[in-house]
């Protein structure tokens, strides 16, 4: 792939995520996940930072900052996310599940740990974090459903064209004729 094929990719990333964030939707159901995974996995180490941190600070510009260690811990779970895409060496179905249960996970983990850390609606006790953990469940849920399906949109809206790609260029071939 070329730079500028690149350039051109994360730029419709970004600019999906950032207005999939603004669109009504469930709560943690988003993109900002599948785009830095496939962003990871396609385009390399310094999209997979730039895409999902891009994404998010245009959305944010929008809906307005919050507290900054919660943002930087989300912000760090979407850049992780993404380095976690440049571990995906082969493309299958079951390594992009994986990399998004694995994305999903750690944003559930250390976002709600960073709640239970900086905000003062928990105590700072063991049962303190697991009621914050408890608390988010349902966005879990969300989360794990938007990160599988918008993986499953990026990683196979581009495996279907680059097939629909090759197919166009060989039915642009000349034939020979014996």
């Amino acid at each position: 792939m070329t730079k500028k094929e690149k350039i051109i990719i994360a730029a419709i990333l970004i600019a999906l995520g950032a207005a999939f964030r603004l669109l009504p939707h469930l709560w943690n159901f988003a993109p900002i996940a599948g785009a830095a995974l496939f962003a990871g996995a396609y385009l390399g180490r310094r999209y997979a930072i730039v895409v999902p941190v891009a994404a998010m600070l245009l959305g944010d510009l929008f809906l307005g900052f919050y507290e900054w260690p919660l943002l930087i811990t989300v912000y760090g779970c979407f850049i992780l996310t993404g380095l976690i895409g440049t571990l995906i060496k082969k493309k299958s179905a079951a390594n992009v599940v994986l990399a998004s249960l694995a994305g999903s996970f750690l944003f559930f983990l250390a976002t709600n740990w960073a709640v239970w850390q900086f905000s003062p609606w928990y105590a700072k006790t063991f049962e303190g974090l697991m009621a914050s953990y408890a608390a988010a469940l349902p966005f879990f849920r969300n989360t794990l459903l938007g990160d599988l399906f918008y993986a499953g949109v990026f990683f196979g809206a581009y495996e279907a064209v680059k097939v629909l790609a090759a197919k166009a260029k060989l039915a642009f071939l000349p034939v020979k004729n014996s």
